[in-house]
């Protein structure tokens, strides 16, 4: 592959730009409420998670391994929805915060784009 070809394949796409911020508003998300744990062990585990979908975007923007980083990315995020559920066991609509909702929002678009992004670069 020449440089022209190079530079071709790592152009970002109106979908890769989506799947970019999804990801920056779940990793914010994880931030503020990692602050707001500390000095609890969870809030380092928030931080362990913005640090993971940063270091995503930061490879998925930089053209490097991007269907590893979709591959990686689709059970990295489902697993912080399991997580969640897991831990705060909503009984209702009603107990979700906004933070909850802004954040499983973005985290079910985002596995939605990575899953069309790993199908679409096949």
């Amino acid at each position: 592959m020449n440089r022209t070809e190079d530079l071709r394949s790592s152009a970002l796409t109106p979908l890769h730009w989506l799947g970019i911020a999804l990801a920056f508003v779940t990793a914010a998300v994880h931030l503020v409420l990692g602050v707001g744990l500390l000095p609890h062990w969870m809030g380092l585990a928030f931080f362990a998670a913005t640090a993971g979908f940063l270091v995503g975007i930061w490879l998925v923007a930089t053209g490097r391994r991007r269907r590893l980083v979709y591959l990686l990315g689709i059970p990295f995020t489902g697993t912080q929805i399991i997580l969640w559920y897991l831990l705060n066991d909503p009984g209702s609509l009603d107990a979700l915060g906004p933070a909850d909702v802004i954040d499983k929002t973005a985290q079910a678009a985002l596995i939605v784009v990575l899953i069309a992004l790993y199908v679409r670069e096949a």
